[in-house]
């Protein structure tokens, strides 16, 4: 019989979590723009698929002892779910925040803005309907999606607020200026609020056996 997922377990395997995906998007984003020789597109491009498999292979690692959140907004929205109890958010919140140095990358605009709904409504619309109809999906699922968003949408989807304000605090290709923080977590905020609405209506979650019992 397997040990009981403790919350201590749970809050470390968060906190590594968030460790590591804070550590492949910077560091990838960093040995890109060193080695792309100026070329943004390639540094994005390695920026990118650096995350991706970061991200994926995190999910597989993690998902069964936490449910490898990794995202403040995720989190929370899971707490409105019923999947994650209110009680948990706060510590779970508290090791979703990695510190580095100032950057001063500048990120602001309309456009960037709505890109950051955009891609954390997406984020949290594959995360909701993966995990309600194919959950062993939902690793693979969640990486294919960050790589997508990260060319389509104008922000490189940051659509979460603990990597964003980690990049706000590494001066590289891959930070935001500390100023422009506040505005891109209002902007994710309203896109994951709109997925979990949506989605709780597009999607339910299927009904607990025992309630049938």
């Amino acid at each position: 019989m397997l040990p009981p997922v403790t919350l201590s377990r749970r809050l470390a395997s968060e906190a590594l979590g968030t460790a590591l995906l804070v550590a492949a998007v910077v560091g990838s984003g960093i040995m890109g723009e060193r080695l792309a020789g100026g070329n943004k597109a390639v540094a994005l491009l390695a920026n990118t698929l650096a995350t991706g498999a970061a991200l994926a292979t995190i999910l597989l690692m993690l998902s069964p002892i936490s449910g490898a959140h990794l995202n403040p907004v995720v989190s929370i929205a899971s707490a409105f779910e019923g999947q994650l109890s209110w009680r948990d958010v706060p510590a779970y919140l508290l090791f979703d925040e990695p510190v580095f140095r100032a950057s001063h990358q500048v990120r602001q605009g309309t456009g960037q803005l709505l890109s950051e709904s955009v891609a954390t409504f997406g984020l949290l619309a594959t995360i909701w309907t993966c995990s309600r109809r194919r959950p062993a999906a939902v690793p693979g699922a969640v990486a294919a999606y960050i790589v997508a968003a990260y060319w389509f949408t104008a922000s490189t989807s940051f659509a979460n607020p603990a990597v964003t304000l980690a990049r706000s605090m590494t001066d590289t290709f891959a930070g935001i200026r500390p100023s422009d923080v506040p505005l891109f977590v209002a902007a994710q905020a309203v896109g994951a609020a709109i997925a979990t609405v949506l989605c709780r209506w597009l999607v339910p979650a299927q009904p607990d056996a025992r309630e049938n019992a």
